[in-house]
């Protein structure tokens, strides 16, 4: 984990004011044992990397098979374009550029 926060911040560093212009990446198809640090390390072959984090299940800790990258604009387009059908433990493994999340209705079967 060391590592990653290391390459994150060497990354935010370089990236100077990409940030204002940062993607979010969706990746999906990751094998179940992919890590963020893995996903990082992946996407900074391509380019800067503000962040990366692979989804997980809250009650399980497992893995859900998808996560997000934060990248500057022109380094997620080519990382969009080169990472597309990459094989990642076997898999080929699915990068778009994410959408914003749906606003979802209050739940109303909450007991306390």
């Amino acid at each position: 984990m060391r590592r990653c926060a290391t390459v994150l911040a060497a990354a935010r560093f370089e990236a100077g004011n990409e940030r204002a212009t940062a993607i979010n990446l969706y990746v999906g198809n990751l094998p179940f044992s992919t890590t963020s640090d893995d996903l990082a390390n992946l996407f900074a072959k391509v380019g800067a990397v503000t962040s990366a984090q692979v989804v997980t299940d809250r009650e399980t800790g497992r893995s859900r098979g998808f996560g997000f990258v934060e990248m500057g604009d022109d380094d997620a387009r080519k990382a969009i374009d080169e990472l597309t059908g990459t094989q990642l433990g076997g898999r080929p493994i699915t990068v778009n550029e994410a959408r914003p999340r749906a606003p979802r209705p209050p739940r109303n079967d909450r007991r306390y």
